[in-house]
């Protein structure tokens, strides 16, 4: 991916400042330093909003009955989703087998945890039986991505004991759940 002259958003350009940074700690100092490029990172407690953390933003606007804007692409553009479980479980076997160097690492839900926006829509109206209220705005998302898949097979390579355990349907599951019961509490 060029970074030269092409269009990034201000939170794409924060996060490649911080990869470059470490990269450079884990090199001139020969220090245990990894950079974890996450796909879309998910969970229960994930406050998510419009622009980031789409699943969880996603799921608390159907629960709360809320009109959802989806931002171009007629709501076909795809991100792979990895529940904040498998990221910390990554994080802990870097912890416990660190590696010097300039350790850089793609970290997400793969293809199998995969879905388009009107995917996700469709399943969390499937599993919480309320329908969704939304428009598909026409213009796209300045520095979005239309399609994103983590390949994980590096840090699968150096950790070949991780795995994802948490899929997106039952990442989903808990999540409607977790938002129905909060929903419920107020």
């Amino acid at each position: 991916m060029t970074i030269d002259h092409s269009t990034h958003s201000l939170f794409g350009v924060s996060k490649t400042s911080a990869d470059l940074l470490v990269q450079e700690y884990g090199r001139y100092f020969n220090m245990y330093t990894a950079c974890f490029r996450g796909g879309c990172l998910t969970g229960e407690n994930h406050s998510g909003t419009q622009l980031h953390g789409f699943l969880s933003f996603l799921i608390k606007t159907i629960i709360n009955k809320k009109k959802y804007s989806i931002i171009g692409y007629k709501g076909k553009q795809v991100r792979d989703n990895i529940h904040s479980f498998d990221v910390v479980t990554a994080f802990d076997n870097f912890i416990k087998k660190p590696k010097k160097g300039a350790n850089v690492y793609n970290l997400g839900g793969g293809r199998e945890n995969s879905c388009s926006i009107l995917e996700a829509i469709q399943k969390i109206e499937n599993f919480s039986n309320i329908k969704c209220d939304y428009k598909i705005l026409k213009t796209n998302r300045v520095g979005d991505h239309i399609w994103w898949i983590t390949d994980n097979s590096k840090f699968k390579k150096d950790f070949p004991k991780w795995k994802i355990t948490k899929n997106l349907d039952d990442s989903l599951k808990n999540m409607i759940k977790h938002e129905l019961s909060t929903k419920n509490k107020m």
